[in-house]
């Protein structure tokens, strides 16, 4: 026997599991999940959406409670793009239009935004003119 302890196999486990507990999750229109995705693959799921794959939403599963923190995106009939993001609570929710400008680059600037969140780097807040979800109605 070496002179190594042992360590419990109810401790291995449960730390393994911790360990492997992705932060990230992206789902595609048709429930297709990634856990964990990387900013390249981030970028594929948008740019492969079309009129058929219109959505994709990547939740944060290490932010509690889980569930309600997210980012998504959807492609409106006009190729513009819908973004939205919630950080909580329905008082939390945003979204932002972005009108599709250039035909090879238009995901660029969405995939850049949704980058950063994902990864949690600073100026993606500033990035797109967000309001809150749903619209606030003015009053008549």
């Amino acid at each position: 026997m070496s002179g190594r302890p042992l360590i419990s196999a109810a401790w291995s486990a449960s730390t393994v599991a911790i360990m492997t507990t992705p932060a990230l999750r992206a789902i595609e229109w048709d429930g297709t999940a990634w856990d964990d995705p990387s900013e390249e693959k981030l970028h594929d799921l948008l740019a492969d959406m079309s009129l058929t794959w219109r959505f994709v939403v990547v939740q944060r599963l290490d932010t509690e409670p889980v569930g309600q923190h997210y980012m998504q995106v959807y492609l409106n009939d006009d190729l513009s793009y819908q973004v939205e993001y919630r950080e909580g609570g329905p008082d939390r929710h945003f979204q932002a239009h972005v009108p599709r400008e250039h035909e090879v680059f238009a995901v660029e600037p969405v995939a850049e935004v949704l980058q950063h969140w994902a990864f949690a780097r600073p100026g993606w807040r500033e990035a797109l003119s967000w309001a809150p979800w749903p619209p606030v109605e003015p009053l008549r």
